[in-house]
């Protein structure tokens, strides 16, 4: 997270310094690029979970290919979390701009959004190491537990994000 936030304020160029020394101003300006770390720090995840998708479609290919259509349908279901997960992940809105419009953000409420969003980040790790155990099962009688895991772990991400959702929501009708 720092690195993303030091990496946006890096970036300002002089004028956006001084007017952060202009009293009531630097909030506003923490705020706003606290926007754009979110939507780097967004772009990140689905740029890090977008491969791990493509390796579930390769994964499907294989299976089939192999003979192992019995396994089809729940690895879809594990690509059909993750593809929803991603593409919720891409279209939410950038720098919860609502939450700043409506009411005053607490950086304790902001810095728990983005704990959700590094997590997001962490379980790429494991979506990794799932789809792993399933390319290493196929053809064994361990599949059927290795694609379980799998769909449990694309629902996590799922559901992590949905937590981050009510997060801001309950910000917003603080």
């Amino acid at each position: 997270m720092s690195d993303i936030y030091d990496k946006v304020t890096g970036e300002q160029d002089a004028v956006t310094k001084i007017f952060a020394k202009i009293p009531g101003f630097k909030g506003y300006v923490e705020r706003s690029e606290r926007r754009r770390s979110d939507k780097l720090l967004r772009e990140q995840v689905v740029n890090t979970f977008e491969p791990l998708y493509q390796r579930i479609s390769g994964l499907q290919r294989q299976l089939i290919s192999q003979g192992g259509l019995a396994y089809i349908d729940e690895l879809e279901a594990a690509a059909i979390k993750l593809r929803q997960f991603i593409d919720r992940v891409r279209t939410a809105s950038y720098g919860y701009a609502g939450i700043f419009d409506a009411v005053k953000i607490k950086e304790d409420d902001l810095a728990q959004v983005y704990q959700f969003d590094l997590q997001l980040l962490t379980l790429a790790e494991t979506v990794d190491r799932a789809i792993g155990n399933v390319e290493e099962s196929i053809g064994t009688e361990g599949l059927p537990a290795a694609l379980q895991n799998l769909i449990t772990t694309a629902q996590e991400c799922l559901d992590t994000f949905n937590k981050r959702s009510e997060v801001l929501k309950g910000i917003a009708a603080s």
